[in-house]
C-alpha cells in the first residue's frame, strides 16, 4: 500500500498568514499592556504627591524593538529605582554610621544641590555652629544661636545688643525613620498581566478581519 501526501499551497499560505497575524496580535497586546502599566504607575506616583518629575522616570519598552514576534515582551521600569522602590516598599531607614538621622526643620532651609540639606552643608553656608540638645522624651535636636529671617530660616545675628537673637531648632535627630508605603506597583502589574489574554484575542480577531477584507 502506498500513501501519497500532497500539501495544498493554499493551506501553507493560510498557516503562514495565521502565524503572522498571531505575531502582530501578541506584539500589539504587549505594547498596549506596557503602555497602560506605565500610565498607571505614573498616575500612582503623582497621586501620592511625589511629583511629575519622579512620575516621568517611569518608562517602557516593547521587545522586539522592531518587527513582531509570538515571544514579544514588555518592560516597564523607573530611572529612579531606589526612590520609587522605597515608596513602594516603605523601608526602615537607618543612618549608615549607626548614629543619628538628621531631619531638617523649616529653619534649616533647602540644599543648594536639591533635596534635604545636611548639617555639614548648613554650617558651611550659614556660618553658624550647630549645638546638640539631648531630650529624654522626643527626638533630640541640633540648634543654632542666631535670628530668623523673613523666610523663617536661621541666619547670623548682626545685632550687638542681642535683639532678635533666638535659639532655633534646625534639625531633629532620630535613630531611624519608617518611610510610609505610598505606592502599590505590584497591583497595577498584576492587572496588566491579567489583561494580556484578552488583549491578544482582540488583536488576533481584528487582524483576521483585516486580512479577510484584503483577501
Amino acid at each position: 500500500m502506498k500513501l501519497k501526501l500532497d500539501i495544498d499551497p493554499d493551506i501553507v499560505a493560510m498557516m503562514q498568514a495565521e502565524v503572522a497575524t498571531g505575531e502582530r496580535a501578541v506584539t500589539a497586546a504587549m505594547r498596549e499592556a506596557g503602555t497602560g502599566l506605565k500610565a498607571a504607575w505614573r498616575l500612582q506616583v503623582t497621586g501620592a504627591g511625589l511629583g511629575l518629575r519622579l512620575a516621568n522616570t517611569i518608562r517602557n519598552q516593547t521587545f522586539p524593538k522592531s518587527g513582531e514576534s509570538l515571544d514579544a515582551a514588555a518592560l516597564v521600569w523607573s530611572q529612579a529605582p531606589f526612590i520609587v522602590g522605597a515608596h513602594d516598599t516603605g523601608p526602615l531607614i537607618r543612618s549608615k554610621d549607626g548614629f543619628w538621622l538628621a531631619i531638617p526643620l523649616p529653619a534649616a532651609g533647602k540644599s543648594l544641590r536639591g533635596g534635604r540639606i545636611t548639617p555639614g552643608e548648613w554650617e558651611r553656608r550659614r556660618g553658624l555652629r550647630l549645638r546638640f540638645v539631648y531630650r529624654r522624651t522626643g527626638p533630640s535636636l541640633l540648634v543654632a544661636e542666631g535670628r530668623l529671617n523673613s523666610k523663617g530660616q536661621a541666619v547670623v545675628s548682626r545685632s550687638k545688643t542681642g535683639r532678635g537673637k533666638v535659639t532655633a531648632p534646625i534639625f531633629l535627630l532620630v535613630p531611624q525613620v519608617k518611610l510610609p508605603k505610598r505606592l502599590n506597583l505590584a497591583r497595577d502589574a498584576d492587572r496588566a498581566l491579567d489583561s494580556l489574554p484578552g488583549l491578544i484575542v482582540v488583536n488576533w480577531v481584528d487582524g483576521r478581519l483585516a486580512r479577510n477584507q484584503l483577501a
